[in-house]
């Protein structure tokens, strides 16, 4: 009795000692597959190159002097609306008037000169043709009446420059536009040496503008003209304005402008994109961020790019599902139930996150578009058991931590 007894108790202390390790370990673990699945619909597929820019007139002209002189009368300010021919400034006349009586006194005695040389040479040559005077005097008529017709030849272009000089005294507008900069004074001296001193700037039509934005090397092989923009500026954040590519500029913009140092040198290309200006919200000098879509396709067909990366293998599939292939170079792959059916299809554009299918499936098709082992978060994710190996598969990346999972039952 006391053996039984003792062997009851061993027995029944091997059942508690066996539930309490089942109750803290769980019961073997059973491993899933996750497939997670999209469908087919259609959609927008774009992908954009961004750089910075400055807002600009289109047509931006600067007015300046030929002459130096005294600004004597402004007749403009910034923000005036000007016409084409408009007086908008004057300079001090005196020199220039004084200049041009000056040459013309010189022009009145070179053609005085000059007419009586001339008069004199007549004579001489019809002196000379009947043997009356000598070939010396004749030669000397000669030169002196050449001399004299140099010599107003001369003076008529000095007295045509001092009349132009004295028209560039009065300034007015070359354009229809606005005035957007002033850079001079009444009273002011300017100089004209070997440059022009600007004086306005006018822009012509400030309806109509233009982002000029500096694009770097590594992305101007995908920007073409005709292609879509959009940009915002810091005075409106809210406000997105659109406009399109224009114009690609071959000269280097960062060659004035360029971070250089002995190893490394910025190198960027200026982009014209057209920025209509209706409301006048854009004002010159303002800086642009800008977005240019070098893809850009709307209402597409379209599935995420993962779904042509999916290949149903082991241990991505169960021993008993069926795998039924086909021959092309992309597919996408359809799961009813344990069988997997590939779909050959043509694709278009892809921007790495959705590609576009122009034949192969319809709308609405759900595809497979990766699976993992083990629970898998997301909307339309459809488990299947599997007692696999519990590896993850090399090809689909997951979540961290989440390669094996237990389940007590």
């Amino acid at each position: 009795m006391k053996t039984k007894k003792i062997i009851l108790i061993a027995v029944a202390v091997a059942v508690v000692a066996g539930g309490g390790i089942w109750f803290f370990t769980g019961s073997p673990a059973k491993h899933k597959v996750t497939y997670a699945s999209a469908t087919v619909s259609k959609g927008d597929i774009s992908n954009s190159v961004t750089a910075t820019g400055t807002i600009e007139p289109v047509t931006e002209v600067e007015v300046g002097t030929q002459v130096s002189g005294i600004i004597d009368q402004i007749y403009v300010d910034y923000n005036s609306v000007v016409t084409k021919g408009q007086l908008i400034a004057e300079m001090d006349r005196i020199t220039l008037q004084s200049e041009l009586a000056s040459q013309q006194a010189t022009y009145d005695g070179a053609k005085a000169e000059y007419e009586y040389q001339k008069k004199n040479y007549e004579r001489s040559k019809g002196l000379h043709d009947k043997s009356l005077i000598s070939d010396t005097d004749y030669e000397q008529a000669l030169y002196n009446y050449q001399k004299a017709m140099s010599a107003f030849d001369s003076s008529k272009a000095s007295l045509a420059k001092a009349e132009r000089n004295l028209s560039y005294a009065t300034i007015t507008s070359p354009i229809d536009g606005v005035v957007i900069s002033r850079d001079v004074e009444a009273g002011q001296t300017v100089a004209s040496g070997f440059e022009t001193p600007t004086l306005f700037t006018i822009a012509a039509d400030l309806t109509q503008m233009q982002v000029v934005a500096d694009v770097d090397e590594a992305d101007i092989g995908g920007i073409e003209e005709g292609q879509r923009a959009s940009f915002t500026v810091d005075a409106y954040p809210n406000d997105v304005f659109s406009g399109v590519v224009t114009q690609i500029r071959l000269g280097d913009a960062s060659s004035s402008s360029s971070t250089s140092s002995s190893t490394s040198t910025v190198v960027t290309y200026e982009v014209v994109i057209s920025a209509p200006n209706p409301d006048l919200k854009l004002k010159p000098r303002l800086t642009a961020n800008v977005t240019i879509y070098i893809l850009d396709k709307k209402d597409v067909l379209s599935v995420p790019s993962r779904a042509l990366r999916f290949t149903p293998e082991e241990p991505l599939i169960g021993k008993n599902d069926i795998v039924k292939d086909c021959e092309g170079e992309h597919k996408v792959w359809t799961r009813e139930g344990t069988t997997f059916t590939a779909h050959p299809v043509e694709i278009g554009i892809s921007n790495g996150v959705s590609t576009e299918i122009i034949s192969g499936v319809a709308e609405g098709t759900k595809v497979v578009t990766e699976a993992t082992i083990g629970a898998m978060p997301g909307e339309n994710a459809e488990a299947e058991p599997n007692q696999g190996s519990g590896e993850r598969s090399p090809f689909m990346p997951g979540p961290p931590g989440n390669n094996k999972k237990k389940s007590n039952k």
